[in-house]
């Protein structure tokens, strides 16, 4: 059986559901840090299964930085309207525009290997697949630019 304070802080940190939390602490014997990774490898799985769905729907995004030196442009899609009005796909595509304003990537495949600004053991790419099995849509990056002064 899950430890109660275990889930609640479990289910805090990654907005995961709560019956994914309790399964996860049940397959680990109560080890948060275990439950953690067995999370993400969940997590990992069900976004590769949704990976060939279509993403009709999404959000633009803009973001300047220094002064007005420098700005991106993003474009994310996702299967349904209502996920991309949840904040968590809100501040994911926020994330994504803050990090082509800083890395500057020349393409997608570049952006998704890049390490994650706010957290260096995780890749762009792994952002959005725990953001694929927290929401339950597919999401991809469809575009984007990075705008700078004098460039």
């Amino acid at each position: 059986m899950a430890d109660l304070e275990l889930l609640k802080k479990l289910r805090l940190e990654t907005s995961i559901s709560l019956a994914d939390c309790r399964k996860a602490l049940e397959e680990t014997n109560n080890n948060y840090k275990e439950a953690l990774v067995w999370l993400r490898k969940q997590g990992l799985e069900k976004a590769a299964k949704k990976a060939e769905r279509k993403t009709p729907q999404g959000l633009i995004e803009s973001y300047i930085h220094q002064n007005g030196r420098v700005g991106a442009l993003v474009e994310i899609l996702c299967e349904t309207d209502f996920v991309a009005r949840t904040d968590e796909f809100k501040n994911l595509v926020h994330e994504i525009c803050m990090q082509v304003a800083a890395i500057n990537p020349k393409d997608i495949d570049e952006l998704l290997k890049e390490e994650y600004i706010r957290d260096s053991s995780m890749t762009i790419g792994n952002l959005i697949k725990s953001t694929i099995a927290k929401l339950g849509e597919n999401i991809v990056i469809k575009r984007f630019q990075r705008f700078e002064i004098g460039d």
